[in-house]
């Protein structure tokens, strides 16, 4: 591609407006500020062909100068999204709309492992999904919010006084990183994969009056998860939370009235999912998998899709809604 083509392609997609853009990128408009937007990678503010990031003190002008902060991407992998993505927008001017890029770092997987015995911390990793918030194309970098050692007391007491968690089950989370606070005082769960613990995303959980969730920019859930646990326990959970797969680790922790017999590992799948790419590795592996998602019509139909899709996988119902009902109830 000359030099030339690169220009008149970016001239091209330069004038796509920001709205449709942030749009595309499932970003939402503030009700009160309509120049505002919440997007993966905080809030900005939109005046015209210009935009303003408050959270990284940064700012630009035209489509390809956002999707590159969106993205963190270079001008060629933003000016291949629009094409791919918002080529209609200038279709019939450009005759590289639809076609693929060659800077689309996209194909790239982790094969499949599972647990080492022989490490606590050791994590298997699933296939990695790469791509802007439910599109396929550059994948979107992974932004974790940034601890604050400030705030990490009201997230130990929300979990503990409000969740029913034992501060003792928290603590090596804590101490490992698995589990921190972030500036704004939201609970933040970090998703891993592979031995070495890489971090692929995380889930946020608020702990304020207004109780949200949701995940961390640029999170690739389908690469893996939050897991508690032993590895080389032979028995995985998996729960729809994290809050929830902490709150089953801890109400089967061996004892009279565990109703597992020996102690489990328990994983958040973060939502309801009946087939996650990072399950058929953990089920060649032999361990023995129970579905514990919630005791609702949601939970139930994955529940039923998912064994008849693993028909070795059985199903664990909370006997409340979730497993951090259950525990709630039980301490009450």
């Amino acid at each position: 591609m000359t030099r030339d083509d690169f220009r008149r392609r970016a001239d091209l997609v330069r004038q796509i407006p920001l709205e449709v853009v942030l749009t595309s990128w499932d970003a939402v408009r503030d009700r009160g500020d309509k120049s505002r937007w919440q997007t993966p990678r905080g809030p900005l503010s939109v005046t015209g062909t210009k935009f303003f990031s408050w959270h990284h003190s940064q700012g630009g002008g035209g489509a390809i100068d956002l999707v590159m902060h969106l993205g963190g991407w270079d001008a060629s992998q933003a000016i291949g999204w629009l094409e791919r993505h918002l080529g209609h927008q200038v279709a019939g001017s450009n005759p590289n709309v639809g076609t693929k890029t060659d800077a689309d770092p996209a194909a790239c997987s982790d094969s499949p492992s599972g647990f080492a015995s022989s490490s606590r911390d050791s994590v298997p990793p699933g296939h990695e999904h790469a791509g802007p918030p439910t599109r396929r194309g550059p994948r979107l970098q992974l932004h974790l919010p940034t601890a604050s050692l400030t705030h990490l007391p009201r997230v130990r007491r929300y979990l503990i006084q409000q969740r029913g968690l034992s501060a003792t089950i928290l603590a090596p989370l804590i101490d490992a990183a698995k589990l921190y606070a972030d500036a704004r005082g939201n609970a933040v769960f970090v998703m891993l994969a592979g031995k070495p613990n890489r971090p692929i995303g995380a889930e946020l959980r608020g702990t304020g009056h207004r109780v949200w969730r949701g995940l961390a920019a640029g999170t690739r859930k389908n690469a893996g998860f939050f897991w508690i646990g032993d590895p080389a326990s032979p028995q995985i959970v998996l729960c729809e939370s994290a809050i929830d797969a902490i709150s089953c680790f801890q109400l089967h922790t061996p004892g009279p009235d565990a109703r597992l017999p020996t102690a489990c590992l328990c994983i958040s799948t973060a939502g309801v999912r009946p087939d996650a790419p990072w399950l058929d590795p953990l089920l060649a592996r032999g361990y023995q998998i129970y579905c514990g998602f919630d005791a609702d019509e949601p939970g139930e139909t994955a529940s039923r899709q998912m064994i008849a899709r693993h028909p070795s996988i059985q199903r664990l119902r909370p006997s409340r809604h979730d497993w951090n009902d259950v525990l709630i109830a039980r301490n009450s």
